[in-house]
């Protein structure tokens, strides 16, 4: 093989290894960070810090990615969806992938430094956060509570570099967006349940049992009931309320998608659900247009 050749293969290899091709997971980040951002600034925040936080998303899940296949190798052999991820399969090495996520977990540390003090001062616990996340799936029984905290941090981050603080409705965001969170991972862990069962992961499809479709509901109806909440007491205008009913619209779609526990229909439903994120966004930044 020339060099040439070989070049493309390992970039191949690395882009496959933080999800380049399969950005559904970023959107899941990305649409309640920016919808906190428009919340935080009441409106429009500017074209810096929304350049920040888009570039920033991608590039921390892309490190997490890596961090999180790392932690996960041996697991992941064991599962037929993810047998062939790079690290697992060991065409991309441990010291490899974490220099990889370093880099780019220093990109995304150098966009956080053109904010503000108070959001450099989040972004560290952000980072822990994430870091930690892999390694719950071997004592907790609902990871995916964790990876909630992990993927909802984006909203006290952004209301640190509007506002320099992070004020309890930050914080009560975060508490509806980590439902949603715990709505759409157990739609994942769901596909994953009986590799999941033979290795010894816990997750929260096998914590719930047969709870797990009426549960991943409930999670979906917390969400949207507390974010709904929180637009009447800014007094959003409707079209918010909008694109809450959209969201709860798709919701009650992956309730047929998931009721029958197929792993093509629950993995169908996650892969989705960054529709209802846009959604809530979407009626973020139209409510916000309107005031």
């Amino acid at each position: 093989m020339s060099s040439d050749a070989s070049a493309r293969s390992r970039l191949r290899l690395y882009l496959d290894l933080i999800r380049w091709n399969r950005p559904a997971g970023s959107y899941l980040l990305l649409w309640p960070t920016l919808s906190a951002l428009w919340i935080a600034a009441g409106g429009f925040p500017g074209w810096h810090l929304l350049l920040v936080f888009v570039l920033g998303t991608f590039l921390m899940r892309s490190a997490g990615c890596t961090v999180n296949d790392v932690a996960d190798r041996e697991f992941d052999r064991h599962v037929k969806r993810t047998a062939q991820r790079p690290v697992t399969s060991g065409a991309v090495s441990v010291p490899a992938a974490l220099t990889l996520g370093a880099v780019l977990a220093l990109l995304a540390f150098a966009l956080v430094l053109t904010t503000n003090l108070a959001a450099v001062a989040w972004s560290f616990v952000a980072l822990a956060v994430s870091i930690v996340y892999p390694y719950t799936k071997r004592f907790l029984s609902m990871p995916q509570a964790v990876l909630g905290v992990a993927f909802s941090f984006g909203i006290p981050m952004a209301f640190a570099a509007v506002q320099g603080r992070v004020p309890a409705l930050a914080w009560a965001l975060l508490l509806g967006n980590l439902f949603w969170v715990l709505a759409y991972d157990t739609e994942y862990a769901m596909v994953d349940r009986d590799d999941d069962l033979k290795i010894g992961i816990r997750t929260s499809a096998i914590t719930l049992g047969r709870l797990d479709v009426a549960a991943v509901m409930l999670f979906y109806a917390a969400y949207l009931a507390i974010w709904a909440g929180l637009g009447a007491s800014l007094a959003l205008p409707w079209p918010y309320d909008a694109g809450l009913a959209v969201a709860a619209a798709i919701a009650a779609w992956h309730y047929t998608l998931i009721r029958t526990r197929t792993r093509e229909g629950c993995f169908r439903a996650f892969r989705l659900n960054h529709w209802l994120g846009f959604a809530v966004f979407a009626g973020t930044v139209a409510g916000h247009a309107l005031r």
